[in-house]
């Protein structure tokens, strides 16, 4: 327990309340008017000690400038492309607008009124991420006990809208191979495979087994502002996907005359090749024009592939193996419309149960 003594100062008796913080260090509160408000606020002391809500206010009183460094520097679990917009939220939005404060002196209400305003003119996306990087880090001083609760939690937030995907038929895709011209057989690999991007340019000769047909996708080659960054894929875990057979002699052509290391889908210059959509004409985007297809992006032919697939008779496992999903649970989020038909065939099967137990009813065993 701590202890309160009498002092006099200028304004009168005052009493004095000496204790140990969680950390065993000494520390003091001077100036209550009277014992019972001394007697009182050292057992709220105690109490909260006790119960691990204590909080030491002169930890509180780090800026969140100082504290989001701190945790910038520790999210080394991200990827570089995920790591990347975490880092331009912080350095444009957060640091700005709470750099200076005290992690003590934020409310609800303050944080509440930014996110309304930032969400007047920007994304729901770009909103979140921004959200997202200070809700993290007072989440931190939380767990430091700085702060006793996260003033940033509960906070009314702009919904994210998931755009809706784009599939195309196989006869777009051949339209629009047709249209690509050195990049046709990229384009079959992605549509038919399900490979991300940074996935099919990443690929070396060796990792292309022709007789088996199978992809072997173990890198992802992201391109993180102007680098290219080559890591594990998106989930950390490798996988083999299969390639229908009449993508085996298009493979084989293209990894004619290279050897094992060689990449699959250079650049002019024989490095990575960079994402297509970049800049007003591409060659992606001068395809699309050609074959009079609506704009989409090169991952809306990972989309593609799912529906293809699906549509072909695979189920939901086959296809988040496919596309390289943490989960089934995943697979089915992301493509729920493509499932559809899933619910006539409950419907219909119920209705089939029902018909025969009526006819059951009506003819009893003898």
């Amino acid at each position: 327990m701590g202890s309160i003594t009498a002092y006099n100062s200028a304004s009168g008796k005052r009493y004095r309340v000496r204790y140990r913080k969680p950390d065993h260090s000494q520390t003091q509160k001077r100036g209550f008017r009277t014992k019972r408000d001394a007697e009182l606020y050292l057992a709220d002391v105690e109490l909260k000690k006790a119960t691990g809500d204590f909080v030491d206010a002169s930890t509180s009183k780090e800026t969140i400038s100082s504290l989001g460094q701190q945790w910038l520097s520790t999210q080394t679990q991200l990827k570089p492309s995920s790591l990347r917009p975490v880092e331009i939220a912080w350095r444009l939005y957060v640091q700005p607008a709470w750099g200076g404060y005290p992690v003590g002196q934020i409310r609800h209400s303050d944080v509440q009124s930014w996110i309304s305003e930032l969400s007047k003119d920007r994304s729901a996306t770009t909103v979140l991420r921004i959200y997202g990087a200070l809700a993290a880090i007072l989440d931190v001083a939380v767990r430091d006990r700085r702060i006793r609760a996260n003033p940033a939690r509960e906070i009314n937030l702009p919904r994210k809208l998931r755009k809706e995907h784009v599939y195309l038929s196989h006869s777009d895709i051949e339209t629009l191979a047709n249209n690509s011209g050195e990049h046709a057989t990229l384009i079959f690999v992605l549509a038919y495979t399900g490979l991300r991007w940074g996935e099919a340019t990443g690929l070396r000769v060796r990792d292309i087994d022709l007789e088996r047909r199978r992809i072997n996708v173990s890198v992802n080659a992201v391109e993180v502002g102007t680098e290219i960054v080559v890591g594990t894929p998106k989930s950390y875990k490798r996988r083999a996907v299969a390639f229908p057979r009449f993508i085996a002699t298009m493979l084989a052509n293209q990894c004619a005359d290279k050897t094992p290391d060689s990449l699959v889908f250079p650049a002019a210059d024989g490095d990575y090749l960079r994402r297509a959509t970049r800049g007003t004409r591409t060659w992606f985007k001068s395809a699309l024009n050609a074959s009079h297809l609506s704009p989409m992006t090169i991952h809306d032919l990972r989309h593609t592939a799912a529906s293809l697939a699906i549509s072909a008779g695979a189920n939901v496992k086959a296809v988040q193996r496919m596309l390289g999903h943490a989960s089934a649970a995943m697979t089915l989020d992301v493509y729920t419309d493509l499932f559809d038909d899933d619910i006539d065939t409950v419907a219909d099967a119920l209705d089939d149960a029902k018909a025969e137990s009526i006819v059951a009813k009506m003819w009893p065993n003898e």
